[in-house]
């Protein structure tokens, strides 16, 4: 898609979700139950007005920072803040100005009835957290750009103000949640998009996304339809792309938490259907030896996790320190068992940890080579209440 045909579809795009805040558009939007406790705060328009395809909100924690990208009307974010709780915040993104009066009118009604307010939002594009439109349309405003020169000149105070005010700071948010909007972002920025995620999100944060995907590409002759931009279908990703822009972005832990069996449209032989995306940012960073090793419960023979480590099932793995704590939470823990060693090993003492390879760790490394205890049992009886 040219960049003129890329413009063109993102103001019909604009446009119909402009149109979609101040009348309710059945065809942008799939059934999603929620839970109707949250919802009894939330005026009747902003219901009305919102259109997902699945509730990525079910995981939010107590406290969390939380990022709702394509915030639309505020729906949401106004479960978000129930969620999250007087202790945690929530930041709407949104970059249609009707959508966020509509989120913006009602944000006050509903900070009443919570008794706290702990919700933003904010107008910015999600594949660009880092510009902020409203700063840099101030800039314009007084700073005409009339050639070469000033557009310079404005390129550099966007560099400038990116570094000095972001949208969204890096490492600040616990959870992103986004509720059908990543498929209307072009195909050219969405490497970006999940990038932004990447950048902003904690380490050991997570995202959880619902969005729409198709189980074959996109034909060419759709992907030029504005209006099936509009309508969650030309942009969808294909669903093991979907999966693969996580790993690539530098995720992991991703899983698919919902995905509808029914399509919910299917146009020329495509179908496409919601799903629900959960991953997590943390497996970055040094590897250490302290002599920790995992074993894997099963069913499976063996499994493989994002950073290339195989699990064989019944075998304590070796594995460096920072892999050991990631597969001994969730949302791995319930399936290995840990080994931790006998004897810690202080990490600023521990060696390098060569975690391209796969190793078996021998249980005198976790108990030590010279460990000789002996441990009689206290009861040798058997049964419900004794060792067997």
């Amino acid at each position: 898609m040219g960049t003129t045909a890329q413009n063109r579809t993102e103001e019909i795009v604009y446009d119909r979700y402009a149109a979609a805040a101040k009348a309710k558009e059945g065809a942008l939007c799939c059934p999603v139950d929620y839970d109707p406790e949250l919802l009894k705060i939330i005026p009747k328009e902003v219901i009305d007005r919102d259109y997902g395809c699945g509730d990525p909100s079910r995981y939010i924690q107590p406290g969390d920072t939380v990022l709702d990208l394509g915030s639309g009307t505020g729906k949401i974010c106004f479960i978000a803040a129930q969620k999250a709780g007087a202790s945690g915040k929530v930041i709407g993104v949104d970059f249609n100005d009707e959508m966020l009066e509509v989120a913006r009118r009602h944000h006050p009604v509903v900070a009443e009835r919570l008794g706290y307010d702990n919700i933003r939002f904010l107008r910015g594009r999600i594949q660009n957290l880092s510009d902020s439109p409203d700063e840099l349309d101030a800039y314009l405003a007084a700073n005409p750009v009339r050639s070469g020169n000033d557009l310079d000149h404005y390129e550099a105070f966007r560099k400038e103000l990116a570094g000095r005010a972001p949208l969204i700071r890096d490492d600040s948010v616990d959870i992103i949640v986004s509720n059908c909007v990543l498929n209307l972002v072009s195909q050219p920025e969405k490497l970006q998009l999940f990038s932004e995620m990447f950048r902003v999100l904690k380490r050991g944060g997570s995202v959880a996304i619902s969005d729409i995907v198709s189980d074959e590409d996109v034909p060419a002759s759709l992907q030029k339809d504005p209006k099936l931009w509009s309508g969650c279908i030309a942009g969808a990703f294909r669903e093991d792309r979907f999966m693969e822009a996580f790993e690539q972005a530098g995720f992991h832990a991703i899983q698919i938490e919902k995905y509808e069996q029914t399509p919910w449209q299917t146009v020329k032989g495509v179908e496409f259907r919601s799903v629900t995306i959960t991953a997590r940012k943390g497996k970055q960073g040094p590897c250490r030896e302290r002599n920790q090793a995992v074993l894997y419960k099963g069913p499976w023979k063996k499994v493989e996790d994002d950073d290339g480590h195989v699990l064989i099932r019944g075998k304590r793995m070796a594995v460096c320190d920072k892999t050991y704590h990631i597969l001994t939470s969730e949302p791995y823990a319930d399936q290995v068992t840990p080994i931790p060693p006998m004897k810690d090993i202080p990490l600023d003492q521990a060696r390098p940890f060569a975690c391209q390879e796969t190793a078996i760790r021998d249980p005198r490394e976790t108990k030590g080579k010279r460990y000789r205890k002996t441990v009689a049992a206290a009861d040798s009886s058997c049964g419900p209440d004794g060792c067997c």
